[in-house]
């Protein structure tokens, strides 16, 4: 079933992703384009219904005031303009900042204006994803990189409900994952799903590359420009391999930098990929939000600890480590984030906290160990709260748990004098260090 759409163009806006969720609560599906879309990729886009012309503080792009094509004007759909960015008569000041307010403006354009039917589901998705796959995969095969998360589990699943046999999932032991980790993957995927899963240690050959690295980019683009090779030195191993699937989300795509938005971070599958890769890229959650993403992964029967676990990035403990990465602070990181990860889940807090891990920065303070002076490393614990990963709020941890992993960390994990706790909310701070 053909779903009606909603297309956002970006003038600058900062509310792009804020408007696109509020449209799909409402039933409709949307998606956010450049503001220089052509006829001919408008014309491409499935049941577009109507445009909103999204203006903003970053209209300006260098030194000249942007704006729609000509096509938009012209394609006779029903234009919203928003900040007085466009020709049309519809403007308004700003969005509403009520969301009820906001969400009745969006209704009354959607609905009365486009005759936009509420047809947009998980169901519906999967049907197309499954659909869109096919047509795009026909009788080749797919690669994945499975790293266990959530993004990925959930690709591996949809990948699997479309393609089944021609895919072959790849997990990569990068030496940057969480305690215990590469053995659960293969645990719960290979052994118990049954999934065609290869299993490459590769731990030191990523550390040997990251040696002496300790630009927060060159990381993130050497950890990703490796996945790929990797990727491919597998690949060679099979016949008929042509596409790389990955779990790649919209907030991926928004931080990695957009015409009118600045870069917060790339992402190792976006700004880190090699441009001479070998692969066709299967991307079928690259539109989803996170929660999005969850409820996906729920709709395809995913069980709900593998669903519902908090999330981990693809460079894993690489940008946790900060700095250029060091044996030392690398398996101090890894101890300490099992030990927060204990006591959260003893404290009922798994399933309450978004997300929760360990930090350690690259340089020491003085403590006292053994009645002596001593030189060590801090802990930096950041737990926060998110709906789609745009913004955060922190977790307000009781003392007495925070106490008990200070003590447990600052004893049981050699090189580590003090442990802190990260009070900065996304924005302004990012929800990882690096």
């Amino acid at each position: 079933m053909q779903q009606d759409m909603i297309v956002i163009l970006d003038l600058g806006s900062e509310q792009n992703t804020l408007i696109a969720r509020d449209i799909r609560a409402l039933g409709v599906y949307t998606e956010i384009h450049n503001f220089d879309i052509t006829a001919d990729e408008l014309a491409a886009l499935p049941g577009v219904k109507g445009i909103i012309l999204n203006g903003g503080p970053n209209r300006v792009v260098d030194g000249v005031s942007i704006d729609a094509s000509s096509a938009v004007y012209e394609s006779g759909l029903p234009l919203f303009t928003v900040d007085h960015c466009g020709k049309t008569p519809q403007d308004l000041p700003a969005w509403p900042e009520d969301e009820a307010e906001r969400k009745a403006v969006l209704s009354k354009f959607v609905f009365d204006t486009c005759r936009a039917e509420a047809n947009w589901n998980m169901e519906n998705f999967i049907a197309d994803q499954v659909e869109l796959i096919r047509r795009q995969v026909g009788d080749k095969k797919v690669l994945l990189a499975l790293s266990g998360g959530v993004d990925s589990s959930v690709v591996a699943a949809l990948l699997i409900k479309a393609i089944g046999s021609q895919l072959t999932c790849v997990h990569v032991n990068h030496g940057l994952l969480r305690k215990g980790e590469p053995e659960q993957v293969v645990e719960v995927f290979q052994k118990q799903m049954g999934a065609n899963l290869v299993y490459v240690d590769a731990s030191e050959r990523f550390l040997g590359k990251l040696a002496g690295v300790a630009d927060p980019e060159k990381k993130r683009k050497i950890i990703g420009a490796e996945f790929i090779r990797v990727f491919e030195e597998e690949a060679r191993k099979l016949s008929g391999v042509e596409f790389l699937g990955q779990g790649t989300i919209y907030p991926d795509i928004v931080e990695s930098g957009t015409k009118t938005a600045k870069m917060v971070k790339s992402h190792h599958n976006v700004g880190g990929l090699p441009e001479d890769m070998q692969f066709e890229l299967v991307e079928p959650l690259k539109m989803l939000f996170k929660d999005e993403v969850r409820a996906c992964g729920v709709a395809l029967g995913l069980p709900e600890g593998m669903v519902y676990r908090q999330p981990f990035p693809g460079p894993g403990l690489g940008v946790r480590c900060l700095g250029a990465i060091t044996r030392e602070r690398l398996e101090a990181l890894r101890e300490s984030d099992a030990i927060l990860r204990e006591e959260f889940a003893a404290a009922g807090l798994m399933g309450k906290v978004w997300q929760y891990f360990t930090v350690i920065p690259d340089f020491q303070s003085v403590g006292v160990r053994d009645n002596a002076r001593c030189f060590e490393y801090p802990v930096i614990i950041r737990a926060v709260n998110t709906v789609d990963a745009m913004t955060a709020t922190i977790e307000r941890v009781d003392w007495a748990l925070l106490e008990k992993i200070t003590d447990r960390i600052t004893h049981e994990v050699p090189g580590v004098n003090r442990v802190l706790y990260d009070l900065t909310p996304k924005p302004v701070g990012t929800i990882e260090w690096e």
